[in-house]
Formats: structure tokens, C-alpha cells, sequence
């Protein structure tokens, strides 16, 4: 029996993938796949269009020091009310912590980080910050007064008016 070399079974294999490429690619799609460098032009789930340009630039004001905006729910995360421009935050150093820390809140007059962020996954208390509450930018975000891109009907829960 007459057995492939092994040069001619990775040719076929190359050939099935560019194949499967191609149709996944044109034949789903029905169309071919975008130039890395063309514009992407961004569409909501509701069909709106959507700017891709950075929020920021679009007119939402992010203001330094403002008062707190009051909560929508009850486990909503607090909002930051003050610019976070250029913070940094990696797994070296958190900025927010040169004020937010139990040992600073006092001297810089923030809020101080909540014990809950202070437990791990199993509620056990921490001396330091729990690595999975270590990155505030996760939940909490700069205050704004941009408008929704898309229009709702919420409204706060009872027990929060």
C-alpha cells in the first residue's frame, strides 16, 4: 500500500485550513473579512449607531472633587467624584490607595476603602486589600454628566428614593 508522504499530508492540511478560512470568513459572513486599517463602524444590539471616537472627547466632563451622586441600587459601587486621569493601577502600585488607604483616609480626607474589600472568596480577613478588590477601576467609575447612549426606563428601587 501506497502511504502519503508526510510533506504532502501537511500541504492538505494547509489547503482544508485556508479552505475552512474562506468559508468561514465569506461564506457566514458573506462577505470578506475587513482590512486590518478599514474603519470599524460600531452598531448597539438595538441597531443604533454608536461614535467610536473616546467618550471623553465627546463631551462628558469628568470634574474634580465633586459631591457624591446618590446611588440607583442598593449594591451599586460608589462613583468616583473626582477625575482619575492618569492614575495608575497594575499589580505593583494602586494610586488610589495614596489616599483611600485605612492609614491616609483620615489625612487626605477620602472615603476610606470599605472592610468588604478586605475579605477573600471565602470571607477570611485580610491585613491588605484582597487581590480581587485590589483594582477599583473594575467597578467604581469617574462620576459624568454625558448623556445615555441609548434612552431607558429605569427607575431606582423603592428602598432607594
Amino acid at each position: 500500500m501506497n502511504t502519503p508522504k508526510i510533506q504532502t499530508l501537511r500541504l492538505r492540511a494547509a489547503a482544508l485550513a485556508l479552505c475552512l478560512v474562506h468559508v468561514l470568513g465569506v461564506g457566514i459572513l458573506g462577505a470578506p473579512a475587513q482590512a486590518a486599517d478599514a474603519p470599524v463602524k460600531l452598531q448597539s444590539l438595538r441597531g443604533a449607531e454608536v461614535p467610536a471616537s473616546d467618550p471623553e472627547g465627546d463631551g462628558a466632563r469628568y470634574g474634580r472633587d465633586q459631591p457624591p451622586m446618590p446611588r440607583d441600587f442598593v449594591q451599586q459601587p460608589p462613583l468616583i467624584p473626582h477625575t482619575i486621569r492618569g492614575y495608575t493601577i497594575t499589580k505593583n502600585f494602586n494610586k488610589c490607595l495614596d489616599c483611600h488607604a485605612w492609614s491616609r483616609a483620615k489625612e487626605t480626607g477620602a472615603t476610606k476603602i470599605s472592610v468588604t474589600h478586605f475579605k477573600d472568596r471565602e470571607g477570611q480577613e485580610l491585613s491588605s486589600v484582597s487581590p480581587r478588590r485590589y483594582f477599583c477601576s473594575q467597578c467604581h467609575v469617574p462620576q459624568s454628566d454625558a448623556k445615555p447612549l441609548v434612552g431607558n426606563t429605569f427607575r431606582p428601587g423603592v428602598g432607594m428614593r
